[in-house]
């Protein structure tokens, strides 16, 4: 039993460590989608040019954080004719260039971290275009398009089809100001935290016990830490394996991600690590699902081999540049509930949660909660239901 609370205690530490900070990141990643229409993000996608894949990245990064609706919102955008290369893009940055993930990043492994994972970012995805540029031929692609228009379930379809923006005309601000506005940015709020909560909760469970439970020496022996050039070399190549046989995706892989570094993996390792979020084997099958088993190995060793690449150049870039933070100094967080800044930030953005929760449950909120699930044409009819067009918000 002291085993199962040292666990816990580890898990409860880490989660009262982010919990403002996630708070923020839902809510400005809110803002964002509320204002942005998804026809506009289909309009943009239409092809992979650089200037394309600079905007899917950045509206990746506005949009949600949880791989398996980012998997399934990119499989939308393809489906209505986004280019094959924008959507895989858009896919990236919707888990590992937004804002939570990166402050989480900041306050449990500090700012380099997040620095290194916005650096990678587009590395990976400029590396992604690359191969595709180069491996993925019209025939397979072909396939791929059809499969997907077969409209197969995966996860978080009906949260992916639905477009919680605002509908009315006017500027953004004006938009975001309305009510209509208020009642769209707390459905987006909430159904993302719907969204990632499994995850999340997984991710610190998991990353409590095997902090608790594995000793470090395992993971010094496992990254071979006792030689800096041999874990240098390995941890990009082993990092996305981790990840892929721990099932834990989108931001709650970020606790785990901390006792790997506690544990040896070098710096490029834990990139690598966080980035292969969208290559667990869970995803690998809805990839089936969508675009058929060619295309789903095509993706597991594309997006492998970009990871790595990644790793290991945001390795050589940040080791170069003397930013690689002392592994002797990583620490897990396992203290208790103090009166320092954290807690009252948690309580002033709880408070904020608790509005944003009251006007979902207001406007129709728990049919939208209903829909989550649903298949992937399900969620067409959200934007009646969230209130987001003027005057038919409560």
């Amino acid at each position: 039993m002291d085993a199962i609370g040292h666990a816990l205690a580890i898990a409860g530490a880490m989660t009262w460590e982010v919990t403002w900070a996630l708070i923020l990141g839902f809510t400005l990643s809110a803002v964002v989608q509320a204002v942005v229409r998804r026809s506009t993000v289909v309009r943009m996608l239409g092809d992979d040019r650089p200037r394309t894949l600079a905007l899917s990245a950045g509206l990746g990064a506005a949009s949600s954080s949880c791989s398996y609706a980012a998997v399934a919102l990119a499989r939308s955008l393809f489906r209505k004719g986004a280019d094959f290369t924008a959507a895989m893009a858009f896919e990236i940055a919707s888990t590992n260039l937004v804002i939570e993930l990166g402050v989480i990043l900041a306050l449990l492994m500090g700012w380099q971290f997040t620095a290194a994972e916005f650096v990678g970012g587009p590395i990976m995805i400029v590396v992604l275009a690359v191969l595709f540029r180069v491996l993925l031929r019209e025939r397979l692609l072909r396939r791929a398009r059809e499969q997907a228009d077969r409209g197969l379930s995966g996860s978080m379809e009906g949260h992916a089809a639905m477009d919680m923006s605002v509908q009315g005309e006017g500027s953004f601000g004006r938009r975001l100001l309305s009510r209509a506005g208020f009642t769209s940015v707390s459905h987006i709020f909430v159904m993302e935290w719907a969204a990632i909560l499994r995850d999340l909760v997984a991710g610190l469970l998991i990353a409590g016990a095997i902090a608790a439970w594995v000793p470090d020496a395992f993971w010094h022996t496992f990254f071979a830490a006792g030689d800096p050039l041999v874990a240098k070399l390995i941890g990009p190549l082993v990092g996305p394996l981790v990840a892929i046989a721990t099932f834990v995706c989108s931001i709650g892989n970020v606790p785990l991600a901390v006792v790997l570094w506690k544990g040896g993996i070098s710096f490029g390792g834990v990139i690598a690590f966080i980035y292969a979020d969208l290559l667990i084997l869970p995803i690998l099958n809805i990839y089936r699902k969508y675009y058929g088993a060619r295309t789903a190995g095509f993706l597991l060793v594309t997006f492998y081999a970009a990871i790595v690449v990644a790793g290991y150049l945001v390795e050589l870039l940040f080791g170069g540049l003397g930013l690689i933070p002392d592994q002797a100094g990583a620490r897990i967080p396992e203290g208790g509930i103090r009166w320092n800044y954290t807690t009252w930030l948690n309580i002033a953005f709880l408070l904020l949660a608790a509005v944003l929760v009251v006007r979902f449950l207001r406007t129709g909120g728990r049919d939208m909660l209903r829909m989550m699930g649903g298949g992937p044409d399900h969620g067409d009819r959200a934007p009646e239901r969230s209130g987001a067009r003027p005057g038919h918000d409560a």
